[in-house]
């Protein structure tokens, strides 16, 4: 397998730190409204990095962080005229219900900010102590002069870091570039007390308690959107690398942008969509699909035309499995060679820095073979049960039954007895061959065919 890793800027052989386990990181919401389309496609990569993982048999630990406190659900407290708390949790609550309708699995681990608070206090006095951090009039900010290795991940260097739109003036500063670790409190805001006064953590701190404590000093993948690359990771990894010498994560991995109709989504040109928006309008795989149809790191144009036609596609993948019994699609084992070529095709595809554009390709090769009537009765049925499960490694499929259509099972039937009427037919005809084969193929589908003195009947295997 090989990963594109934002820090060498080039792909590289994923070696695991301990064989046959992945320990992943990304990142999670900052929880003061409902999470935009854009962040889905992030949330939605990674969940499919999860899913492929456990597929090629690692045992995955995947951590997801909440933010719960910081500048802007303070700010959406004060709009809202609630509490933080409140904000925090209703929004945290919103996120969870549109990842669950998105498909996206639950982290194995998904802790909020205010929970290490402990923690994070005692990073950032260890970083006080080693002289990476210095104090200024109840603030903490790391000197990012104290480490050589800062800008390793970003490739930015600190003498090039000048006041603007992400180094924010403050006259405290020893550099430009020093970011915050602790913020002092200002009248009415939230606050826990510290060595230093009474106030909140920063952002980046937040993010290296909460992968550290599930996950070791270094893990093997972290991962997020490409806007944070810097400051928030370039700063988390700093932090890491000033306490321990080595980088946070082994592997870097981030998403491209999403631009709507051609254009960056902001509130300001008013194309700004909300997850919650999309999905009231449009199905989740189709969502998915259209995602998944471009590589992670390319930036995608989201248009309402693609979206439906993203929806059409997925409705193929679900109309290629209505000709077979849900139960019988559900065996692991394949034995078409056209198949297990395909899925080594899927593998190959995949290791190669997670291309799923080319791995859906795949699954239309399946489709197709579903549908060959020149091929037997059992390679089209392995290659529904391969759509099926390799679907499923990309997060499709996740609930079938509520999809296909609800009449199959009985359409199911008459179908079985339309067939048997034409094998009565072949065997008064002394059409022995065709009777055979008519049997045979049904045989393959899992139905057993009895032949006796008044006639045939027909049962479904387990």
């Amino acid at each position: 397998m090989k990963l594109y890793n934002t820090r060498s800027r080039s792909k590289e052989e994923f070696v695991p730190l301990k064989e046959g386990q992945l320990r992943l990181y990304a990142c999670g919401p900052t929880v003061y409204n409902y999470f935009h389309i854009g962040n889905a496609r992030a949330f939605l990569f990674f969940d499919v990095v999860r899913r492929y993982f456990e597929y090629i048999g690692y045992e995955v630990t995947y951590v997801q962080n909440i933010t719960d406190i910081d500048d802007k659900i303070i700010e959406q407290a004060i709009a809202e005229n609630q509490d933080f708390g409140q904000i925090a949790e209703k929004y945290a609550a919103a996120f969870l219900e549109d990842c669950a309708s998105l498909g996206i699995a639950a982290p194995t681990h998904q802790p909020r900010a205010t929970q290490v608070m402990p923690e994070i206090i005692a990073l950032i006095k260890k970083l006080v102590d080693t002289g990476h951090a210095y104090e200024a009039q109840g603030d903490v900010y790391f000197d990012t002069r104290s480490l050589p290795e800062y800008g390793q991940l970003s490739g930015k260097k600190i003498d090039e870091q000048k006041t603007g739109a992400r180094v924010a003036e403050n006259i405290s500063k020893r550099h430009p570039a020093d970011f915050t670790l602790w913020k002092s409190s200002k009248p009415k805001e939230p606050f826990w007390a510290s060595p230093w006064g009474d106030g909140r953590p920063g952002w980046h701190t937040e993010c290296v308690v909460m992968s550290q404590n599930y996950l070791g000093e270094s893990f093997d993948i972290h991962g997020g959107g490409i806007d944070l690359v810097f400051p928030h990771h370039e700063n988390e990894n700093a932090q890491a690398m000033a306490l321990t010498g080595k980088p946070l994560a082994r592997y870097w991995m981030h998403n491209g942008f999403l631009n709507i109709d051609g254009e960056k989504m902001s509130k300001s040109l008013k194309n700004f969509f909300t997850a919650r928006d999309i999905l009231a309008q449009y199905d989740a795989e189709a969502i998915r699909f259209f995602f998944l149809s471009k590589h992670y790191r390319s930036p995608i144009d989201f248009t309402r035309e693609l979206i439906v036609e993203s929806d059409k596609a997925v409705d193929n993948f679900y109309k290629a499995l209505e000709a077979f019994e849900l139960d019988s699609l559900e065996a692991t084992q394949i034995h078409s060679p056209d198949c297990l070529r395909l899925e080594e095709d899927f593998r190959i595809a995949m290791n190669d820095d997670f291309n799923t554009a080319r791995a859906i390709a795949i699954l239309f090769d399946l489709v197709r073979l579903t549908k060959n009537n020149k091929s037997s009765a059992e390679n089209r049925l392995d290659a529904a049960r391969l759509l099926l499960k390799l679907g499923r490694v990309l997060g499709f499929f996740q609930h079938p039954e509520d999809r296909l259509s609800k009449q199959m099972p009985d359409l199911s039937k008459a179908l079985i007895e339309l067939i048997l009427s034409y094998r009565t037919q072949a065997r008064a005809d002394k059409n022995w061959a065709q009777s055979d084969k008519i049997r045979d193929d049904l045989k393959a589908l899992g139905i057993e065919i009895k032949d006796g003195p008044t006639g045939s009947t027909w049962d479904q295997r387990n």
